[in-house]
């Protein structure tokens, strides 16, 4: 039975082969420092950069959840504040829990208007909270409503606010739709939507400006902290025990 629930998906059905496949391999026992799992990683972000179009540059850390980027990207990417846009629950949360860590400031939005136009419709109050926020925030899909932002959209936010970074919740379209990935600076997701995988892993793919923010920013304070995980990931390891069998 397939439904339209926001929760997890229907697993990819080839995934009851891959899993037999992992325990006849050994790589579920694999230690994650050893050079077996290195070259699994290695070869995991080489597909991840062919499959979904992710250029070059931008790095990949593999995270818990999409839910654990809400906290990294607000740690380390975040020195003043953000400007969430927002038009169902799933954007309304990420701003919530960022505003526990980071001034945040919110502006939401009914399902039959554009989040962009809306930004040039502002009241002066808005309108300053947006000139001072180092970062735009959206969700591509909100599952809460069935909504999605065009890629055109995404593309004119870039061109509309070029000295701003750009973060973007995929959690339920990656893997199913062509993103733009070089139009925004930090894109998440977790597997368990598009990617048709069980739940327990997910992906935060950073641009090379992110990158440089996050190390003028230095944040090192905690154990999600984005550099503390991308030292990891160019030694093709990870911060914490991964989820290997989802990789």
């Amino acid at each position: 039975m397939t439904t339209f629930y926001p929760g997890p998906s229907k697993v990819y059905p080839q995934v009851r082969q891959y899993l037999s496949d992992a325990y006849d391999s050994g790589i579920l026992s694999v230690n994650h420092r050893s050079a077996a799992f290195m070259e699994v990683c290695e070869k995991t972000f080489s597909l991840l950069h062919e499959k979904l179009n992710i250029p070059a540059d931008y790095a990949i850390v593999f995270v818990s959840s999409a839910t654990e980027c809400w906290e990294i990207i607000a740690q380390s990417f975040v020195e003043k504040a953000s400007f969430h846009l927002y038009n169902g629950a799933f954007g309304q949360k990420w701003f919530e829990y960022t505003n526990k860590i980071k001034p945040a400031f919110g502006l939401s939005a009914d399902i039959d208007s554009s989040l962009f136009e809306l930004l040039g419709q502002l009241p002066p109050p808005n309108e300053k909270m947006l000139r001072e926020a180092e970062m735009l925030c959206l969700t591509h899909n909100e599952t809460s409503n069935g909504t999605q932002i065009s890629t055109v959209e995404i593309n004119t936010f870039r061109q509309t606010f070029p000295d701003k970074l750009v973060a973007v919740d995929t959690t339920s379209s990656l893997g199913g739709a062509d993103l733009p990935i070089a139009e925004a600076d930090l894109w998440f997701a977790s597997v368990q939507k598009c990617l048709g995988l069980p739940a327990g892993l997910g992906l935060l793919i950073v641009s090379p400006r992110a990158v440089a923010t996050a190390e003028r920013l230095g944040d090192n304070r905690f154990y999600n902290s984005f550099n503390f995980m991308r030292d990891n990931a160019l030694k093709l390891q990870t911060h914490y025990t991964p989820n290997v069998l989802g990789i």
